[in-house]
Formats: structure tokens, C-alpha cells, sequence
């Protein structure tokens, strides 16, 4: 069986480890690499999409960072408790025309015993911003 420490139950350290390890993980903006931390049946939700699978997290994340060109990604641990973590995060990224936005929100997450994701909530909101503006450059 695979494992992805740290494992549960979380601690402050292994939690903000976890957080930590996530964020590297989405700025590689590899998403075969990313679907490796989540369950084989791993339920997700983001904004108004509800699915389920690493197949469909992998597909997710493709189309994800063909639309969002220069992502880059900050998380924070926001709380947890022995399995689960939620963080609040903000990324900025580019469209095709050249527009800049930054995108925010929270996410909480829900562990198995083997420290892969088995749910991810994720509320986010966009807001276009000038480059000017830019706080991940």
C-alpha cells in the first residue's frame, strides 16, 4: 500500500508540513505528480464541480493549467484536527489575452490513514488585477 507522509493523526508540524508539501506539489503544475497525493477514488468539489477519481483529478488539472499560463500558488494552514486540514490560499496566473488574476480562497481536506487525500473542498474566487499588482512575481 502506498503512504504519503506525514500521516495522520496531524500534529501543528506535520500539518503545516502537509500544507507545505501540497503548495510545492500544485506549483510543479504537474498533474500526475498532484494526483499521486489524493486516493484512487479521491471525492473532490471545486467551485461548482463535483467528481471524483485520479483520472479525473489528472484531467482536471490539465485543463486547470492550460487556462491558468504562470500559475503560481501560496497555502497557509488555517486549522486541523487528527485527520483532516484546512488551509486558505491565494495564486495568481495569466490568461491567453494576457490578463492577470488572482484567485483565493479555502480548501479543507480529509485524510486517510496512509496520508493520501480521500476529499477536497475547494471555495475559490477570481479577481482580475493589473501586473502591477502581482504579489507571487
Amino acid at each position: 500500500m502506498t503512504t504519503r507522509p506525514p500521516l495522520p493523526p496531524f500534529t501543528a508540524e506535520s500539518a503545516a508540513l502537509k500544507v507545505q508539501m501540497a503548495e510545492d506539489g500544485w506549483n510543479s503544475r504537474d498533474p500526475h505528480k498532484v494526483s499521486l497525493a489524493y486516493t484512487e477514488d479521491s471525492q473532490w468539489r471545486n467551485r461548482d464541480l463535483i467528481f471524483s477519481g485520479r483520472e479525473n483529478i489528472v484531467k482536471f488539472l490539465s485543463e486547470k493549467w492550460q487556462k491558468e499560463q504562470n500559475y503560481k500558488l501560496k497555502k497557509e494552514l488555517w486549522c486541523f484536527d487528527s485527520h483532516r486540514i484546512a488551509v486558505k490560499f491565494f495564486y495568481e496566473w495569466q490568461d491567453a489575452e494576457g490578463q492577470w488574476y488572482r484567485s483565493y480562497g479555502n480548501e479543507l481536506w480529509q485524510f486517510n490513514d496512509d496520508g493520501l487525500m480521500e476529499r477536497r473542498e475547494a471555495s475559490i474566487n477570481d479577481a482580475k488585477i493589473d501586473q502591477s499588482e502581482r504579489q507571487l512575481g
